[in-house]
């Protein structure tokens, strides 16, 4: 059976949660330093000249922020925001309704724009660079292609596989931002900020606490926050201490490097069923009864960035740092050649 994810899983309230923490202008979003300054600087441009801001892709993984920015920039612009996804669209005519609704300077947002099915993905080319569309009214002999002018709006992508893009999708945005995991120090600010928005009492070594169990994510700390929180009014006084943090953290089964039982299960799964590996993602996705998509999305990028597993041609391998962490001694590793599936 699939082990929930409790830090990331998607509660019943979580969108009206999350959005009433969101910020709603640039200035007062935190982190992400090298984003936000290009940002501004596009955005001051595009205001001053009077026109809507060319498109924007933003990549990186799940709860970095990228939803916020997107309503961020249309509130710097002052624009109406359209939100869907990728899966969302899947003919012509969904996308044809959506582009034809838009007035100027509005901006689309399309989540999971790496899943757009390729022939929207074409049908789309000319509306980003041209602000016009071929729209074929019937299928067969009878069908007639309307050329439609469309209003020039700002198109906002968001992927978490920017590698999933094609070459022609991604080279017609102009701006291109990569978010990146946040400090503690960042993710501690952003989590006194929910704290305070939300009146909950807390003490700072708490919150720190929170924030370095999230995994460099602020969804994550927020998710925490709000699970903590009910532990304290149940538990406790409803004041976030120490010790409460650490508690409730335990009961969710969240160690001190923010790993949760999924995480812990895709490392025991590589160990116990592969000897450590490699062993290839459809193999570990069956033995767990997980799909493919969340291991690599939801789970494998923090896994790589704290250095715990490495991707080889071969599969996924554990790394020495894992062992560790898991109180197993790690076996000889094989030399470079055998790894990487040379001279076999």
């Amino acid at each position: 059976m699939p082990i929930e994810r409790v830090i990331t899983q998607r509660l019943p309230d979580e969108e009206r949660f999350l959005t009433s923490l969101r910020p709603q202008k640039l200035d007062a979003c935190i982190g992400q330093d090298v984003v936000r300054n290009q940002l501004r600087i596009a955005l001051d441009a595009a205001m001053q000249r009077g026109e809507p801001l060319d498109h924007v892709l933003l990549d990186g993984p799940p709860g970095l922020g990228k939803t916020t920015l997107a309503h961020v920039i249309a509130n710097e612009l002052g624009a109406n925001i359209r939100v869907t996804s990728g899966p969302a669209i899947v003919r012509q005519g969904d996308l044809m309704s959506l582009l034809t609704q838009l007035e100027t300077g509005d901006v689309l947002f399309v989540d999971e724009i790496h899943r757009l099915a390729k022939v929207v993905e074409e049908f789309l080319y000319p509306a980003l660079e041209d602000f016009r569309v071929d729209y074929t009214t019937e299928s067969g002999i009878g069908g007639r292609t309307i050329n439609f002018a469309l209003k020039r709006f700002t198109l906002i992508g968001a992927t978490t596989r920017a590698g999933m893009l094609s070459p022609a999708l991604r080279s017609r945005f102009t701006h291109v931002f990569h978010l990146k995991w946040y400090t503690p120090d960042e993710l501690t600010h952003i989590v006194a900020r929910s704290a305070e928005l939300l009146g909950v009492r807390s003490q700072p070594d708490a919150l720190r606490r929170l924030a370095s169990r999230a995994r460099g994510t602020p969804r994550i700390v927020n998710n925490l926050l709000k699970r903590v929180r009910d532990y304290a009014q149940v538990r406790g006084d409803g004041v976030l201490t120490l010790r409460v943090v650490d508690t409730a953290l335990d009961t969710l089964e969240i160690d001190g490097l923010g790993l949760d039982a999924l995480d812990r299960a895709y490392l025991a799964t590589l160990l116990k069923h592969y000897d450590g590996g490699p062993a290839g993602i459809e193999a570990i996705a069956a033995s767990m009864g997980h799909e493919r998509d969340t291991l690599e999305d939801m789970v494998e990028p923090f896994l790589l960035q704290i250095g715990f597993i490495i991707r080889t041609p071969r599969g996924r391998l554990l790394r020495p740092a894992a062992y560790a962490h898991l109180g197993v001694q790690p076996p000889r590793q094989p030399d470079q050649a055998t790894l990487f599936g040379e001279g076999a």
